[in-house]
Parts: C-alpha cells; sequence; structure tokens
C-alpha cells in the first residue's frame, strides 16, 4: 500500500483548502489503498528557507529540514490541494517544495485545484514547471473546482458528483504509477 503524502498548499487564515484537502484525505482513507500523510502547512510550519546549503546536496542544519526530508522521503506519491492566487500558486507550497530536492524525485505528484472562474488551473500551470524540475511525474486526472467556496458550509467541503468522480480517476492513476516508480525513487 503506497504511502501518499497530501499537502495542504495555503496558510492564509480563513482559507478553504483545509476543508477540501480533508476531503480528499477521507477519500483516500475509505478506499483503502493508501497510507496517507497529511500535511498542513500551517501546523508545519517552515520557516522562510533558512538552509545554507543548496538542497541538493542534502547537507541540512536545521531539525525542520531534517524532519520534512525523512517526511517527503517516506512518501511514495504526492497530492497537492492548492489554490490559485494571482493565476499562480502560493508562495508557502513554493517555499516547502524548495526546501528539498532528491526527495521528491520520481514520486507522483496529482492535483486538487481550487480557486474561481478557472477552479485553480491557473495555479496548477505554473506549478507544473516546478514539479517537473523536482523530477517529479504527473498525474493525468486532475480535481478542479471552479467557485470552491460555494461548496463549503460552516467548515465542511461537500462535492459535486464530478469532483468524487474525477478524484477516483485520480487515485486510480496514482496508485499505478507509485508502483511503478517506485524502484526509481530515492
Amino acid at each position: 500500500m503506497p504511502k501518499l503524502m497530501i499537502i495542504v498548499g495555503s496558510v492564509r487564515p480563513g482559507r478553504i483548502g483545509l476543508s477540501i484537502a480533508k476531503w480528499v484525505r477521507d477519500s483516500a482513507l475509505a478506499r483503502g489503498d493508501f497510507e496517507v500523510d497529511f500535511v498542513d502547512l500551517v501546523e508545519l510550519g517552515l520557516p522562510f528557507m533558512d538552509e545554507p546549503n543548496h538542497p541538493r546536496l542534502r547537507s541540512y542544519t536545521k531539525q525542520h529540514t531534517l524532519e520534512w526530508s525523512a517526511r517527503v522521503d517516506a512518501a511514495e506519491a504526492i497530492l497537492l490541494v492548492t489554490p490559485e492566487y494571482n493565476h499562480s500558486f502560493s508562495p508557502a507550497l513554493k517555499n516547502a517544495l524548495d526546501y528539498l530536492s532528491a526527495e521528491w524525485w520520481r514520486k507522483p505528484v496529482a492535483f486538487v485545484s481550487y480557486g474561481g472562474i478557472s477552479g485553480g488551473t491557473r495555479g496548477v500551470v505554473a506549478l507544473e514547471p516546478v514539479v517537473i524540475g523536482l523530477g517529479m511525474v504527473r498525474v493525468g486526472s486532475e480535481v478542479e473546482i471552479p467557485f470552491a467556496a460555494r461548496l463549503v458550509v460552516d467548515g465542511v467541503f461537500s462535492p459535486e458528483e464530478k469532483e468524487v468522480a474525477i478524484l477516483g480517476k485520480l487515485f486510480d492513476e496514482t496508485v499505478v504509477l507509485a508502483g511503478v516508480l517506485g524502484p526509481l525513487q530515492g
């Protein structure tokens, strides 16, 4: 059973991404195909990149980086729950990705994006060169949730049928890719 790391890509107060990510986590656990590591960047609390050495050297000097490295190393697939900020993605997510290098290598990466009219698509498009540069392999299916705030009531995200169906396909692809790419990681 592959270990899926789900990363909540927003740290903004009042964010809806946490409720969307909890839906994704609960859906993954209900399938029984994954062991899940749920990463809320607020709780992770990485400071703005503070390592003196390039991440490719894996010569980390800070305890928070060593712990982040170990968590990402243990994951066999990554799922980013990401908002769209000004046609891009959140700086907190970029910082979390930039802390490491080899740990991301050949891990499948999937996206659940949300935002206004584009459903976060432009944020994912901006993320693609970053994850490709880190050596991740993109999952084909992507959940895009336009005007996502309308689906969050009292802090609970209630997906529509379309999101549920696409998330199922995304999980199917992620399981296959994790199995195929596993020997190439690390």
